[in-house]
């Protein structure tokens, strides 16, 4: 699954850059009827968690993108294989977390913390500061502290494949706050752990108050 789920995302991509005129639609397709064959053989309490990350993955990509305008996709849309793309990468990194060693959860933050300082520092990257302390902040208060580390890294290959092929590019000036950013920016992941934290701390309230 984990292989099968990376694969369809590489070529997902490169099938909507590549072939532009029909390429997002067969791309839609897809990956919508692999997100409904993940729910459709998940257990309860993943088939809620997948469509959490439905929901927020698309509140996100509104307002992230449509909104803040940080970043635009090449048709100046959100396209709809995007959000069950989300739900794809939290499933991978559900999947890989587990198996990833314990010294991740710092030695992430540690490597992004040296080229942030120096991204910052040299004015190429201010929004990326804030995306590091927002990563660091799910690293301390978050309970999934290795799916976090897992996720901020593939989002990363995520990101920068993205951007290379031509899905999505960042804006160098952000404009609400005057700060700048790359394409992509190195601590983008930070976005997707916020997202990850909402899904985990809602499951969490869920089977609290509401499974019982």
């Amino acid at each position: 699954m984990r292989l099968i789920i990376i694969i369809t995302l590489i070529i997902g991509l490169l099938v909507d850059q590549t072939f532009r005129s029909w390429g997002q639609i067969i791309v839609n397709i897809f990956i919508w009827l692999f997100f409904f064959g993940l729910f459709k053989y998940a257990n309860r309490s993943k088939q809620i968690a997948l469509l959490l990350c439905l929901l927020y993955a698309t509140i996100g990509e509104v307002f992230l993108s449509l909104i803040w305008q940080l970043y635009e996709y090449r048709l100046d849309n959100i396209p709809w294989f995007i959000p069950p793309g989300h739900a794809l990468l939290f499933t991978l990194g559900l999947l890989l977390a587990p198996k990833m060693p314990n010294w991740i959860i710092w030695l992430i933050p540690t490597l992004t913390a040296f080229y942030t300082v120096f991204a910052v520092g040299t004015g190429i990257d201010t929004l990326g500061g804030v995306l590091f302390i927002a990563f660091l902040l799910c690293l301390i208060f978050g309970k999934a502290k290795k799916l976090y580390a897992t996720m901020f890294l593939l989002s990363l290959f995520l990101e920068v494949y993205g951007t290379t092929v031509g899905n999505w590019a960042w804006n160098y000036d952000e404009q609400w706050f005057g700060m700048t950013t790359t394409n992509p920016p190195v601590s983008a992941g930070a976005f997707y752990c916020m997202l990850d934290l909402l899904i985990v701390s809602t499951m969490g309230w869920f089977n609290n108050n509401i499974a019982k």
